[in-house]
């Protein structure tokens, strides 16, 4: 069926279609989960000539491996627990989140452990299996890499999983200079970290890091420097004005939907006039938020109207856009 971007929609039009789209995608997912559970316990993906129900996924259907994992684990949660279809439909748990509960789940426990899990994201559903299934605490270690001869292995992403009420499995790849200065480290912590244990260096290391982040960030000055062509008086903010800000603020986006919803983002966050430095509005705690890059963008596109696009920059002697909204 041909789409097209809908262009012409409303703003309103818009936001109902991509929440009936949504809906419409969630019963369809649910009724492929449904079909794949009785497709498996007939056994149709063997006599089709597919050794596995995931290989019928990715080949016959042509899946991803990632929909295909999470389509199998989920097909086999139902067989044993049906009501999970109505949840996935409606909306209530998500494909990851069925997942992620299966290697728990039991006939005791099935129907608690969806209810806690309903409505919550994967990290918070994470955080619940650590809770529910504690995990032993993994053993530091520093080990090399294997990489084939002639060969470029990539390096695995970050990883941070939980493995019980407040703590942390943390992996991710260092440098040969990196693992050296860790050693160097645990040399000249002995007195106060016998063991060595990186976990501990890490983080005493953190601890130095963010005081010093903070004190570059946010120090006060005398008198602030203005930018060339700019009064000292103009966009600056205090850094009394910033610290307080970011602690109220938590060092999240405070940006609030028409529903309520804050967004919460903690990355690239910037601070944000709520009443506009054109429109006269001061730079005082009361006045300034965070905002992430996006909404604030957003919020100075609402009141000063989108950014224009010079057809020749030779003519544009406009200074750098402010990043305090």
């Amino acid at each position: 069926m041909p789409t097209s971007i809908p262009c012409g929609l409303s703003d309103d039009d818009l936001l109902a279609g991509v929440a009936r789209l949504a809906g419409a995608e969630r019963d369809a997912t649910a009724s492929l989960i449904a079909h794949l559970a009785e497709l498996y316990r007939r056994r149709l993906h063997e006599r089709a000539g597919y050794s596995s129900l995931f290989t019928f996924c990715t080949l016959a259907l042509r899946l991803s491996d990632h929909e295909a994992y999470d389509r199998v684990k989920a097909a086999k949660v139902v067989q044993e627990y049906p009501a999970v279809l109505e949840m996935l439909a409606a909306g209530r748990v998500s494909l990851t989140t069925i997942r992620l509960l299966a290697p728990h789940l039991t006939p005791a426990n099935h129907e608690e452990l969806f209810a806690s899990a309903a409505g919550m994201r994967k990290r918070q559903v994470q955080e619940l299996v650590a809770t529910r299934f504690p995990q032993p605490d993994v053993v530091s270690s520093v080990r090399r890499l294997p990489t084939p001869s002639g060969s470029f292995l990539p390096l695995p992403p970050p990883l941070v999983v939980p493995l019980s009420p407040g703590r942390y499995q943390v992996t991710f790849t260092a440098t040969a200079e990196a693992r050296a200065r860790l050693e160097l480290a645990q040399d000249l912590l002995r007195h106060a970290v016998p063991s060595g244990d990186p976990a501990l260096i890490f983080a005493r290391a953190l601890d130095v890091l963010l005081e010093e982040l903070v004190k570059q960030k946010y120090a006060t000055v005398r008198m602030p420097r203005p930018s060339p062509g700019q009064a000292c008086d103009s966009r600056h903010i205090p850094a009394e004005v910033k610290r307080a800000v970011f602690v109220r603020d938590r060092g999240r986006c405070s940006f609030l939907g028409p529903e309520g919803r804050a967004c919460g983002e903690r990355a690239f966050v910037e601070f944000h006039h709520v009443v506009p430095f054109g429109a006269g509005g001061p730079a005082t705690e009361r006045n300034i938020e965070l905002r992430c890059r996006a909404h604030n963008s957003y919020e100075a596109a609402m009141f000063y109207g989108p950014p224009r696009r010079e057809t020749s920059l030779r003519n544009d002697t406009r200074g750098p856009a402010d990043a305090s909204g």
